[in-house]
């Protein structure tokens, strides 16, 4: 068996989920629906039509079809003015930059799409010829488990022999229902207890960290 990795971006690899947690918010607020700032962020990773139908059971009702279409927009709008330039998180540059040097099998599974993740992509250094795969690649997002699976499909690994690593509960609910075990990173916000209740089969403090511990999980011997 080999061992593929499979990392989330937003909050895994790069610092964004703050920003996508202020681009919510405001779209919402234009929309007159204001929404708590915290209650924006334990939907993060989740897919945008989820998204949209779980904050519209926060503040109490149903969105349209056309609303949730137009709170998408403007999220993607008001996300690229608010961070038109990205940071990678501590380590993520020099992770991905060693996986490639050793030949491990890795990939990108995001619920975000293009072009909001193109500079991420850019600013972490990610070859052509890597797999990326997005939200507009698959019909279901997280926590759905199709990203992954769709990851692991152009991998050319199976399901069983993938880590998932993200920062959100939701990228270990999906990773589960892939039949992955998964690896949380405390650099989009969850806490490790949440990250563990939600299946992590280990929590590292970010992508500096888990590089350091690579061979505690037999990906480099």
């Amino acid at each position: 068996m080999r061992t593929a990795l499979i990392f989330d971006l937003d909050g895994t690899l790069v610092d964004t989920v703050y920003a996508h947690v202020f681009a919510w918010q405001q779209a919402f607020a234009e929309a007159g629906i204001p929404i708590d700032g915290w209650r924006v962020h334990r939907r993060i990773g989740m897919s945008g039509g989820l998204f949209n139908r779980a904050a519209g059971r926060e503040v109490g009702r149903d969105l349209s079809a056309e609303e949730a279409e137009e709170l998408q927009q403007r999220h993607g709008e008001l996300f690229r003015a608010l961070l038109p330039e990205r940071h990678p998180l501590p380590g993520a540059i020099r992770l991905l930059q060693e996986l490639r040097e050793h030949g491990v099998v890795h990939g990108i599974a995001t619920s975000g799409r293009h072009p909001e993740i193109d500079r991420s992509l850019e600013v972490l250094g990610v070859p052509p010829e890597t797999v990326v795969v997005d939200r507009g690649d698959v019909t279901r997002a997280k926590p759905e488990p199709d990203l992954f699976l769709a990851c692991a499909e152009r991998l050319g690994v199976e399901p069983a022999e993938c880590y998932v690593i993200g920062d959100a509960v939701w990228d270990l609910l999906a990773a589960r229902r892939a039949g992955m075990l998964s690896i949380g990173l405390l650099s989009g916000g969850y806490g490790e207890a949440e990250l563990t209740a939600a299946g992590a089969y280990r929590v590292y403090r970010d992508a500096e960290e888990f590089r350091t511990s690579l061979d505690e999980l037999g990906v480099l011997a």
